[in-house]
This record gives structure tokens, C-alpha cells and sequence, in this order.
């Protein structure tokens, strides 16, 4: 074998490497684009994140937790914390009544729901009346739901912008991140 032979082999396997080092480079973008459309339309579609912006669902859930939610649940049920959008403000709230209820906060600042006093065992507040606001009892429609605020008193809930509707309902939270006090 030559010296031009030679030269021409390194060149060749010079020139393949070089082919490689491309596929493998565009390879590794596709992929990478491929990763992050996927994470994209999981975190903007199935599953959101949010930071709690009050203590309204205190001492469960305190203000700066990050909240992990499921956007796509096919039913909603009574007890389940939501996040959910009303007159443009995020709220975290707990379901109290479901479509078809009927709903009594009363004077004795109890919770009724279709005539029974609803005994919540992880709820340390009474539930007052906001005076002025809500009409009780309040019969709910076929797509609204009725939601509490854990910490009862002062917390912005449907006892002050009424029921909620399903279309305001953001998702149903899976879990939280404890974020203060680190």
C-alpha cells in the first residue's frame, strides 16, 4: 500500500467520522426538542403547578406551597381540594356540595348540605355567614359547586362570589410542595 492509498483511507474514515459526530449532533436536537414539546403539552394539558397565593386553605396548605394539579379530572368529588378561577384571581377552595345540592351556612356557623350538618374532622374554624353576599339555603345547578376556604373565617370563597362552575374549575390537586420555612 502506498502513501496516496493510505491518505485516502484516512481521509474516508475521517470523512465517516465526521458524518457520525453530524447524525449523532441532529440526532441529540431532535430528541432534546422531541423531550421538551412532550413536557410541554404534559405541564401545559395534564398537569399545572402553582404557588398557593393565601392562607385561605390554612393550616393544610400554607401561602407559597406549590401545589401540583390534574387538569383533566372526569369527575369531581365532595372533599377534593380544586384550584379554580374566579372574576380573573386563582383561588385554592375544598368541595363542600356537588351539582343538585342544596347548601346552608347557618347562623349556629355550621355547614348543611341537603338538611345534614356536615362534620368535618380536619377543619379547625367555624364557618361563618358573610352577610350580604349569598342567599341561603342555595340550591346548586347541574355545573356549579359550592367551595370552602379551610380557614373558614376571612377566607374568599363561594359564602362571597357564590357557587363555582365546572368551566372555572382549573383541576383537582394531586399533591403539594412545602416550600416556606425552608
Amino acid at each position: 500500500m502506498n502513501d496516496a492509498e493510505c491518505s485516502d483511507r484516512t481521509l474516508k474514515k475521517e470523512k465517516n467520522r465526521r458524518m457520525r459526530d453530524i447524525r449523532d449532533i441532529r440526532r441529540f436536537f431532535l430528541s432534546s426538542f422531541l423531550l421538551l414539546s412532550l413536557v410541554y403539552i404534559f405541564f401545559t394539558y395534564v398537569i399545572g403547578l402553582i404557588v398557593v397565593p393565601n392562607n385561605d386553605m390554612h393550616p393544610r396548605i400554607d401561602q407559597g406551597d406549590l401545589l401540583v394539579f390534574y387538569r383533566l379530572p372526569e369527575k369531581i368529588m365532595e372533599h377534593e381540594v380544586v384550584v379554580f378561577r374566579k372574576n380573573e384571581t386563582i383561588y385554592i377552595g375544598r368541595v363542600i356540595a356537588c351539582p343538585d345540592d342544596v347548601c346552608e351556612v347557618t347562623d349556629e356557623e355550621q355547614v348543611r348540605i341537603n338538611g345534614n350538618r356536615i362534620l368535618e374532622s380536619d377543619i379547625f374554624f367555624d364557618t361563618p355567614i358573610y352577610e350580604g353576599f349569598i342567599s341561603y339555603p342555595l340550591t346548586l345547578g347541574k355545573e356549579e359547586y359550592f367551595l370552602l376556604g379551610d380557614r373558614r373565617e376571612g377566607a374568599e370563597d363561594s359564602r362571597y362570589f357564590g357557587p363555582v362552575q365546572r368551566d372555572e374549575i382549573m383541576g383537582t390537586v394531586i399533591t403539594l410542595i412545602r416550600r416556606n420555612q425552608l
